[in-house]
């Protein structure tokens, strides 16, 4: 089920305006930059009025320059409506370099940006500020690979289809383009033999059986597999019962193709079994590169 209150939050350039565009769309009342000293009050109105029960919700972006200091500690208002109940509290950023590149190809002022700093400085002064925000937010998306498309399709797959219970999403991905920074696990694949080195298998993926039977062959890939799908199995339930709504977990390998995807497959059909609504992503599988 949805929930009746999203706060959008995150860096200039992550894609906070998609997101509530694309919450629009699917039948939520979207505020854009409302003043967080009115988020209270405004909450109150939309949730309790009998106007608004014909949408799914509300949803409310909330930019870093409308956030000052005082606004960050405990008793501020902002923090309690950070921890409404039936809210939802999502924070979209990206490698700052993507952001950069984002700004200069937009040729967008930085809302941070001013005479006295570069756009690298301002894009690291708002993170600093919005901090406060990302260590409370219930979901964390790392746009930095993502295409305004994916964006919509992951916004789509996580909250306006999201049913009740936890929320898991199981992705490969490449270390060679970075760590993601919404997994709230990682696992290394890269110890394991690497298919790249046969020339039959290099074109292929993990989703193919000659890869996934090379992988097969060596006793350490399922040493490796057990090793990861015992200790998720133990943990899920404690997320389960506590108050957290998501978990992200990422499988890694070098280039995201082989081994990786492999393994986020294999992990995949088993939690699945256990939470019918588990998700599965290869944030970076494109044939040719290496795993």
């Amino acid at each position: 089920m949805s929930p009746r209150l999203i706060i959008i939050s995150g860096s200039s350039g992550s894609g906070k305006s998609s997101a509530l565009r694309l919450l629009e769309d699917e039948g939520y009342y979207c505020v854009d930059n409302l003043p967080p000293r009115m988020m209270a009050d405004f909450a109150r109105e939309v949730l309790q009025h009998a106007d608004y029960d014909r949408f799914k919700g509300i949803a409310v972006c909330i930019d870093a320059r409308a956030i000052s200091p005082e606004q960050q500690g405990e008793s501020s208002s902002l923090q309690q409506i950070l921890k409404t109940r039936d809210s939802l509290v999502i924070f979209l950023d990206a490698q700052p370099h993507i952001l950069l590149k984002r700004f200069s190809e937009t040729r967008r002022r930085h809302p941070h940006a001013g005479s006295n700093n570069s756009l690298p400085e301002a894009i690291t002064r708002e993170r600093r500020h919005l901090e406060f925000i990302a260590a409370q937010a219930d979901l964390l998306i790392d746009t930095t690979s993502l295409s305004p498309r994916e964006l919509r399709d992951a916004i789509t797959r996580r909250i306006v289809e999201r049913r009740d219970g936890l929320s898991i999403m199981i992705e490969s991905f490449a270390f060679k383009r970075g760590m993601p920074t919404d997994a709230d696990f990682v696992f290394d694949a890269r110890g394991l033999s690497n298919p790249y080195w046969e020339e039959s298998l290099r074109p292929l993926t993990g989703l193919d059986q000659p890869v996934q039977q090379f992988l097969e062959a060596d006793p350490k890939t399922l040493t490796i597999y057990d090793r990861i799908k015992t200790f998720i199995t133990e943990t899920l339930p404690d997320f389960n019962n506590s108050d957290r709504s998501y978990l992200t977990i990422a499988i890694g390998c070098t280039g995201g193709q082989h081994r990786s995807v492999y393994l986020a497959e294999k992990l995949h059909s088993h939690v699945v079994k256990l939470y019918p609504s588990t998700q599965l992503r290869h944030r970076h599988l494109v044939a040719g590169e290496t795993s």
